[in-house]
């Protein structure tokens, strides 16, 4: 973000963000499944308690993460509400395998409170995979506004934080940004490396092959997580 502009409407940013001493980054960085951070309730003492789905490719994958969550120092309990194997229901889950946890944990320790207290107002899930949070966001100021905030943000946490979306919130496809929630990382690295090496452009800016080399796996395989991309991308009913 650098030039001055007014967004009367406001923003919607997603925020990929690395800080200290938080649990989340901790445990998707040591294991290869991901976390859905969806709510955080306060308890009886000074700690609080977040629903989490833990999500990855298997069911081996999830428990590495759910293990290496409750031996955490940054966390004080964790419990699993239920399992849930393959996509059931209407919805398209992240993973092939998804767990749905509370885990109780310092908020001190967290970067939510300093994105509210700046005008941030988180409006999805937050992603967390590969060791960063990805926050999806509304702002409902200036660009030049938000690049304050986030440069207070960085000195106060200690943070790395990139900004990886950003539109004015009357230009924004809410239900497009939802639907790219419901892609595996598989699926979204391969999507979005296709976007930007305009594979989808005509004529194709690289082909099939070099694309699957890119991303270091087989053509048949590039092909899959596309397609799957694609078909949740298109589908009329995201719920």
């Amino acid at each position: 973000m650098s030039e001055s502009q007014t967004d009367d409407g406001g923003l919607q940013l997603t925020l990929s963000i690395w800080h200290p001493k938080c649990w989340t980054l901790e445990v998707t960085d040591e294991t290869a499944a991901g976390l859905l951070a969806h709510g955080v309730y306060n308890t009886k003492n000074q700690n609080v308690k977040g629903l989490f789905t833990a999500y990855a490719d298997s069911i081996t994958d999830v428990d590495e993460l759910i293990e290496a969550t409750r031996e955490s120092d940054l966390t004080e309990s964790v419990l699993e509400l239920r399992e849930r194997h393959g996509a059931t229901g209407t919805g398209s889950p992240p993973g092939n395998t998804t767990r749905e946890l509370f885990v109780e944990y310092d908020p001190d320790n967290t970067i939510s409170d300093s994105l509210l207290s700046r005008g941030f107002i988180h409006n999805d899930p937050v992603r967390v995979r590969h060791g960063r949070e990805h926050w999806p966001v509304f702002f409902p100021g200036t660009r030049d506004e938000a690049e304050t905030a986030i440069a207070e943000i960085r000195e106060e946490k200690d943070a790395d934080i990139e900004v990886t979306r950003i539109t004015s919130a009357g230009g924004s496809n809410p239900q497009q940004l939802r639907r790219m929630d419901r892609l595996s990382d598989s699926q979204r690295e391969a999507f979005e490396l296709a976007r930007q090496e305009d594979y989808y452009a005509w004529p194709r800016g690289i082909s099939t092959r070099e694309l699957a080399s890119e991303l270091g796996v087989s053509k048949t395989t590039l092909l899959e997580h596309l397609r799957k991309a694609e078909a949740k991308l298109l589908d009329p009913d995201p719920r």
